[in-house]
């Protein structure tokens, strides 16, 4: 049980790194913006199967206050792009 957890944590993990290949190569900036974005939901993802794992809810704790702050900040940079701020 704990291999399985700690194997998709570290398939998440590997997957986050090719969205940050991604962030850095993109050619446009929205590009950017869903690369970043994935990376901020992935790292939420991770932290859910941590707290799972070594049982300290906490961890879903500040997931969801990282996934909220993660969300306004996306809106935020999407409304930069847009033009409208």
């Amino acid at each position: 049980m704990i291999g399985m957890f700690m194997t998709a944590a570290l398939v998440t993990v590997v997957i986050a790194f090719g969205a940050l290949v991604r962030l850095i190569i993109g050619p446009t900036n929205p590009d950017r913006v869903v690369a970043a974005d994935t990376i901020n939901t992935l790292t939420v993802a991770v932290l859910i199967l941590l707290s799972v794992l070594y049982e300290q809810f906490i961890f879903i704790d500040v997931a969801i206050v990282y996934a909220l702050l993660s969300f306004v900040s996306t809106l935020y940079i999407a409304k930069h792009i847009g033009g409208e701020l």
